[in-house]
């Protein structure tokens, strides 16, 4: 069992006053878990963990906790023990794929972000370019309207005058043409 303790929790190692210290892990049940709990609280309070988001403090004691959860249940059933330290250790690639990503799209995010910026001129460039133009088109169109209906009334008037003009010379030619019957009809009796 205290081969299996040493690999799941190994041994602290320092040097110190050119000494070198090694501290293993006990071998003698720790109480409660509510003692564990409250030991849990208090370092969380002392050390000014946060509550919530991403805290290295908070995930150290937590880790601690666990290691120490870890170490009793393997005093008492060392393949729980060893299950334990699996998912442990599991957890820990996992937490550590996630800040990886995290990183990964924080550096994304930045490059995407400068690229975007350093274009923001250049686009905000031709945005006004392109309204310029918008306006000097919509000018244009402006005056293309008016002249539109400048010749419009032009060639209706001139359309109007022409009518008129026709219809005066058919009632001319209707009147000559009635006096000429009368004529002919005068001239024949």
């Amino acid at each position: 069992m205290e081969d299996i303790l040493n690999w799941i929790l190994p041994p602290r190692e320092w040097d110190s006053e050119d000494k070198h210290y090694m501290q293993f892990v006990s071998k003698i049940p720790e109480e409660s878990v509510a003692n564990l709990q409250k030991q849990l609280d208090e370092r969380l309070l002392a050390r000014q963990a946060r509550e919530s988001g991403i805290c290295p403090i908070r995930e150290e004691l937590h880790a601690q906790c666990f290691d120490e959860i870890i170490r009793q249940v393997t005093i008492e059933m060392p393949e729980r023990g060893i299950l334990l330290m699996r998912v442990r250790d599991e957890l820990k690639m996992t937490i550590d794929a996630y800040q990886t990503l995290y990183q990964s799209s924080v550096t994304f995010n930045m490059r995407k972000e400068l690229h975007a910026a350093i274009g923001k001129p250049d686009l905000e460039k031709k945005i006004k370019e392109l309204q310029a133009k918008k306006a000097e088109l919509e000018e244009k169109k402006a005056a293309l309207v008016l002249k539109k209906e400048g010749i419009e009334k032009v060639y209706q008037e001139k359309r109007t005058a022409a009518i008129a003009k026709r219809i005066s010379e058919i009632e001319f030619l209707k009147y000559q043409g009635h006096n000429l019957e009368q004529y002919l009809n005068t001239v024949k009796t």
